[in-house]
């Protein structure tokens, strides 16, 4: 293995992304989409919240910034918040089946090292 290859990091840290959840006044301030729009989406199945304890603060996982991100941006093009929300679904999976990839990819040229 090369130097350079030994000195890279990743460009994703999915560890990290797992453990970033913010509040719901954190991601509109994010994404710039109203908290009152993002518990609409939720109403609606579209997005999900964490649900981490009794209390009542929504909390949201990196994926569901990046929905937010893509639908609002799908909804500015002129689709409609159903065609968005199937639209970044289907980008959604696709996405996720590469990251499997890449991960497994990643751990088992660890484990031939």
């Amino acid at each position: 293995m090369s130097k350079k290859q030994e000195n890279e990091e990743p460009l994703m840290d999915f560890d990290l992304l797992k453990k970033l959840v913010v509040s719901i006044g954190d991601v509109s301030e994010i994404t710039g989409v109203p908290t009152r729009k993002i518990r609409y989406w939720e109403e609606k199945g579209i997005i999900q919240s964490e649900k981490e304890g009794g209390g009542t603060t929504r909390r949201y996982n990196y994926l569901n910034i990046k929905k937010i991100l893509l639908i609002q941006e799908l909804i500015k093009e002129g689709f409609t918040l159903d065609a968005a929300a199937k639209k970044v679904e289907n980008r959604m999976e696709n996405i996720n089946e590469v990251f499997h990839k890449l991960a497994n990819t990643d751990s088992s040229k660890k484990d031939i090292e």
